[in-house]
This record gives structure tokens, C-alpha cells and sequence, in this order.
């Protein structure tokens, strides 16, 4: 096993670190009291081709391997996740689905905007009453003539109130279950479609997230993705993807946890020494220190598997659940080596920890995880 990067793999890394640093990180804390990102941020993440990441160039894409995804979502989630979170669901969850399911009509169609940020993608699958159970959402889609007609409503979705798509979900058929759901790629624009951003979030204040409200939006046909009925699997298959984004984007914040944490007990003095000098100090960042390496390996071991062809979806979920978790713990201890200062925004940590908390919630909680990986190893069907 080679856990060495490759020479691109590390241009990549580092291309991604100087635009953190130079575009992400100075602005973070405005932007996460302000409870807005720039918008001119989309650009940017384009032109660098971070927003085509693993998509064919012959579609606009800027090709590459998983595992470079998964090194410039780690970086971004380092500066800031509401940042990373624009990638991880234009990209991640909306055009590599395009790709993958989409007909030729649709890739020539949307995924050069998406890739380019000429235009960003949201994912529409979470409802006020499904969450984890996603297989009983109620979005119907009623076929009339060439069209279908779509009402229902869609919440927490990231990207809501930018996105210039939707791919979204709904219920074409009377089968019950996951059996009924379909998948349609549905212009913002579109008569009937109304978005209210959220917020007041704890975390990821600065990304935005909104509420969709569909009363009979009317799409064509031809606005259909994957055949009628498929939707639950077109979902299914981003997320599993889109899974590996979170946990790259959770090892960028232990990361962060881990940088701030070394740097201020360097800086900070206690008892007429540096706080560095104290065991208890070292434990904390030693517990934060080894959560990022195992963390990240589990992480990448979710790529390599995708990009050598093997099964990932349950190591997808283990690297979620494991990334989330200790996003959670690093940020916390992080916070603890701070102390007092640590509760306030003038550091950084406080920050790391609420952005944090919600990545064990969402693209699947750790319950959903754990059930996913348990059916994984039983042999248990969910269905």
C-alpha cells in the first residue's frame, strides 16, 4: 500500500491551501457573523476547476481522481466549511450525478455551467417531515401530457436560494416506498418555484441554506433523470459519494481544530510558561492530533476504492461517521486548550466547533451511519 501523493495530487493540495488562504480564510469570520458567503466565491472555486473535479473534461469538467477531490474539499473545509459545502453539493451531489445518470442532452446542458460556477446545483431530498427516511417523501409529481406537474416542499437544502437547478425528488408513482421516487433536474427559475432562505443556524452561518416551495411547477418530460422510478437510486449513489466530501471537508476542520490548538499553546503563557510546556495541554492536542490521521485515512480510502472500482458504500459511511464524530471531539478540544477565549469569536475555535456539530446530522446522521454499516456487515437488505 502507497499512501505517498503523487506529484499532481500535491499541486492540487496545494493549489487549493494558497486559495484558502489567500480568499477563504481572512474572510471566514466576517462572513460567518454577516451569515453570508461572497458570491463571488462560486467564480473563483470555477475557474480553479475545483467545481469540475472528477467530471470529463469533454463535458467541461477538469477530470482528476477522487482522491484530489477529496484533498480540496479537506482544504476548503479547513478555511471554511460553508465554502466547502458550495463544492460538495454542486459538484458532488448535482453534476457528478448529471454525469453519471444524466442522458447526453442534459450533460451538454448543465454540467459546463455547473463546472465552470457559471451555475450551481442544489439537491432537493430532505422535507420538514422526511429526513433520515427519505423513502417516504410526499413531493408528488403528476404526469400531464409531455410534462409533469410538482408540488411539495424541500428544506435545509444547501446552495437553496444561489442554485440555478434543482435536482430534485418526487413521487411519480403509487408504489410505496423508495419504488415511487423519481428524479428531475428543475431550473430555479421555473413558474412556481419559491425559495426562503434559513436562518439563525448554529453552524454554517454563512452558507445558504433554504426552504423550496413547489405549487405546480411544470416541467417537461424531458427534465426527467435516470428512468421514472429510479430517483431513490439516483440519490442514493450521491450520497454515498457525497458521503466521502463530508468526511474530507470534517478531516479539514479537525485540521483546523489541530492548527489553532498548536499555534495558541505555543503563544499563550500560564504559571511563566507557554501552556505547551503543561501534560494535560499535550494530551488535548495529541487526542485531536491522532482523530485527524485516522480520520483522513479513513477518508481516503474511501477515493481509492471509488477510483480503483471497488465497493465504497459502506466504507463511505464509516468515514463519514468516524469524520463527523471527531470533527466534533477536535473542535472541542480545541476549544478546551483555548479556554475562555475559546468561547468568543475573536478565535477561530468556536467557529470549528459549530460548523462541526451539523455534520453529524446531515447527508445521513451517525444513527444512519451505524444502520447502514451494520446492514453492510449482516447482510441485512433495508427493504
Amino acid at each position: 500500500m502507497d499512501l505517498a501523493l503523487t506529484e499532481e495530487q500535491t499541486a492540487v493540495r496545494q493549489l487549493a491551501r494558497d486559495f484558502v488562504a489567500r480568499e477563504v480564510t481572512p474572510y471566514a469570520a466576517e462572513w460567518d457573523r454577516a451569515e453570508r458567503v461572497d458570491r463571488g466565491i462560486v467564480g473563483s472555486l470555477g475557474a480553479l476547476g475545483f467545481l469540475g473535479l472528477t467530471v470529463p473534461e469533454e463535458y467541461g469538467g477538469s477530470g482528476g481522481d477522487h482522491l484530489s477531490y477529496a484533498l480540496v474539499t479537506e482544504e476548503l473545509g479547513r478555511g471554511d466549511s460553508s465554502v466547502r459545502g458550495i463544492v460538495s453539493v454542486s459538484l458532488g451531489l448535482v453534476a457528478k450525478s448529471v454525469a453519471a445518470w444524466g442522458d447526453e442532452e442534459q450533460k451538454r446542458a448543465w454540467l459546463p455551467r455547473l463546472c465552470s460556477g457559471e451555475a450551481v446545483g442544489c439537491f432537493g431530498l430532505t422535507e420538514p417531515g422526511t429526513g433520515s427516511d427519505a423513502a417516504r417523501l410526499t413531493t408528488r409529481a403528476v404526469r400531464d401530457g409531455g410534462d409533469y406537474v410538482i408540488s411539495g416542499t424541500k428544506t435545509f437544502i444547501t446552495n437553496g436560494t444561489w442554485a440555478d437547478v434543482v435536482l430534485l425528488f418526487a413521487r411519480t408513482g403509487e408504489d410505496p416506498g423508495h419504488r415511487g421516487i423519481s428524479a428531475f433536474l428543475v431550473p430555479t427559475d421555473t413558474p412556481g418555484l419559491v425559495r426562503r432562505e434559513i436562518h439563525g443556524k448554529l453552524g454554517l452561518r454563512g452558507q445558504a441554506t433554504a426552504e423550496l416551495v413547489l405549487e405546480d411547477v411544470r416541467v417537461p418530460a424531458a427534465a426527467l433523470i435516470a428512468p421514472e422510478g429510479k430517483g431513490f437510486s439516483v440519490a442514493m449513489s450521491a450520497l454515498a459519494k457525497g458521503r466521502m466530501s463530508v468526511a474530507a471537508g470534517c478531516v479539514g476542520i479537525a485540521q483546523a481544530a489541530l492548527d489553532a490548538a498548536v499555534r495558541y499553546a505555543g503563544e499563550r503563557e500560564q504559571f511563566g510558561r507557554t501552556i505547551a510546556h503543561h501534560q494535560l495541554v499535550q494530551e488535548l492536542i495529541s487526542d485531536i492530533a491522532v482523530d485527524v490521521d485516522a480520520a483522513r485515512l479513513l477518508t481516503w480510502r474511501v477515493a481509492d476504492h471509488i477510483d480503483r472500482g471497488l465497493p465504497f458504500t459502506a466504507e463511505s459511511s464509516v468515514a463519514k461517521l468516524y469524520a463527523s464524530e471527531a470533527a466534533v471531539r477536535c473542535a472541542n478540544n480545541a476549544l478546551q486548550v483555548f479556554g475562555g477565549y475559546g468561547y468568543t469569536d475573536e478565535y477561530p475555535v468556536g467557529k470549528l466547533l459549530r460548523d462541526a456539530r451539523v455534520m453529524t446530522l446531515y447527508e445521513g446522521t451517525s444513527q444512519i451511519q451505524k444502520l447502514l454499516i451494520g446492514r453492510a456487515l449482516t447482510g441485512v437488505s433495508a427493504f
